[in-house]
C-alpha cells in the first residue's frame, strides 16, 4: 500500500513553518518505528532556516491506515514564538492531509524508446554523416528529449536518459504542486477545532497525553505515600 501525505503550514505564519519542520521529524521517526518505508517527494522551504512551508511524503507499508488515523487532521503546538518574542499568541496550527488520486511515476529505462538520427547544425547543415543524435521518449508519459551534444551515439544516449528522467520527474512535481493547490483551495484554513495531536515546549516532545501520564503518576505516588503513613 502506498499513500501520499502532505504536511503543510497552509497560510500560517513563520511559527507554523517551524512547527511543520518539527512535526516532520516526529512523523518520520514514528513511521520508522512502525516499519513504514517513506520517501520525501517534494518540500518547500520556509522563510527562515530550519523551517518548511510544506512537505510531501510517499509512505509504503502493508497497512498504513491505522498509523495515519493518529496523524491526519490539524496538529497544534502550544508555545511562545521564538521569532516574535512579544507575540501574545501561543497556539499554532498546521495540517496533515492525504493527497488522493495521484499515482507516483515510476521511471524505468525499459519504458524508454530510442530513435537515432543525424545531428544537425545551425541552418540545418549536417554536423556529421552518421546517426549520432538521439531522441528518447518515455512511453508511459509521452515526454521526450533530443540530444546531440557529442559525436558519440552512446554518450548522447546516456545524456538523453538523464535529461528525460529529470523532465518526467519535473512533470510529476508540477502535478503534485497543482494537487497541493487544489488541496488548499479546499482547506483555505487549517481546521482548528479538535486537533489530532497537541505538542508543547521547545523540545517538541511533550504533549497532553504525556502530561496526563505524569499527572496519573503523581496521583499514584501520593497514594503510595499515604499508604506508608497509614502503616506507620
Amino acid at each position: 500500500m502506498e499513500k501520499l501525505i502532505q504536511i503543510t503550514s497552509g497560510r500560517g505564519p513563520l511559527e507554523c513553518q517551524w512547527v511543520v519542520a518539527k512535526v516532520l521529524k516526529a512523523f518520520l521517526e514514528e513511521a520508522k518505528n512502525n516499519n513504514i518505508d517513506y520517501e520525501i517527494i517534494h518540500r518547500e522551504n520556509g522563510d527562515e532556516n530550519l523551517t518548511l512551508k510544506s512537505v510531501t511524503i510517499l509512505l509504503k507499508a502493508k497497512n498504513i491506515t491505522e498509523f495515519l488515523k493518529t496523524w491526519l487532521g490539524s496538529i497544534c503546538w502550544i508555545g511562545k514564538s521564538t521569532f516574535r518574542k512579544l507575540h501574545k499568541r501561543s497556539n499554532w496550527f498546521i495540517g496533515i492531509f492525504e493527497l488522493e488520486g495521484l499515482e507516483k511515476i515510476n521511471f524505468n529505462e525499459k519504458d524508454i524508446q530510442f530513435q537515432t538520427t543525424r545531428s544537425q547544425g545551425s541552418g540545418g547543415q549536417n554536423v556529421n554523416k552518421v546517426n549520432t543524435a538521439v531522441r528518447a521518449t518515455h512511453v508511459p508519459t509521452g515526454q521526450s528529449v533530443f540530444v546531440q551534444d557529442t559525436r558519440s551515439q552512446l554518450e548522447n544516449k546516456k545524456l538523453s536518459v538523464t535529461r528525460l528522467k529529470e523532465k518526467v520527474m519535473e512533470v510529476y512535481i508540477q502535478q503534485l504542486e497543482k494537487r497541493m493547490q487544489e488541496t488548499w483551495n479546499n482547506h483555505l484554513q487549517v481546521q482548528r477545532g479538535n486537533p489530532t495531536r497537541t505538542f508543547s515546549g521547545t523540545d517538541f516532545k511533550k504533549n497532553y497525553q504525556e502530561k496526563s501520564f505524569k499527572k496519573q503518576r503523581n496521583v499514584l505516588k501520593s497514594e503510595l505515600k499515604n499508604h506508608k503513613n497509614d502503616l506507620n
